[in-house]
């Protein structure tokens, strides 16, 4: 499964009523995770007792592989937030819509790929040591570049900014175009080659 070496398969089952007590959750946080999520389960341990060629990181002794079975391809991040808690581990987490599966992991921020289709999809296991691993996976899930020379961190915040800037402008575009003032028209559209300019 996900091309992960079969010494490191778990395949034990995580119970929604076990999140739902250990978090205490009100009826309607309860309703929208129950709305997105039908099942979960502990698919896979990486660690060096699993994969005798990888060694410890400083940081990262193993990671978990959560199979998500999602009810929906829209789903709530919150609720895959709300796990990322419940596990005080690093996760990859595998959301599972269908056919189709899209791979996630918090660094930073909540870091998504494209949905593919499921027999296709590889958690890559690649580097000489856990942190290397971690870090190449979080690189191919955020559609990151290792080789870079912002730290991924660095390229995270970053595109969170641009993506900000990108918002902003499409709001003033939207106002601009609306707006019956000459002054104003031209005050917004000042507004806008200032973010443009920051783009850059």
């Amino acid at each position: 499964m996900y091309g992960l070496p079969q010494a490191t398969i778990l395949n034990r089952p995580l119970y929604k009523k076990a999140v739902f007590e250990k978090f205490n959750l009100k009826t309607a946080e309860r309703d929208r995770f129950d709305a997105d999520i039908s099942k979960m389960v502990l698919m896979a341990f990486v660690a060096p007792d699993r994969i005798p060629a990888l060694a410890e990181g400083q940081e990262i002794k193993g990671f978990y592989v959560l199979q998500v079975m999602m009810k929906r391809k829209e789903y709530d991040t919150k609720n895959i937030l709300l796990l990322h808690k419940l596990i005080p581990q690093k996760i990859v987490f595998a959301l599972q819509y269908e056919e189709q599966t899209q791979l996630c992991v918090y660094h930073t921020r909540l870091q998504q790929s494209e949905w593919r289709d499921t027999e296709s999809t590889q958690i890559p296991i690649s580097g000489l040591n856990l942190d290397e691993v971690w870090k190449n996976i979080v690189a191919t899930i955020g559609n990151l570049d290792t080789e870079a020379e912002e730290t991924i961190e660095e390229q995270i915040i970053n595109r969170e900014e641009r993506e900000k800037l990108l918002r902003q402008i499409e709001m003033l575009e939207k106002r601009c175009r609306a707006e019956k003032q000459t002054r104003k028209k031209f005050e917004l559209h000042q507004q806008i080659l200032k973010l443009k300019e920051e783009l850059k």
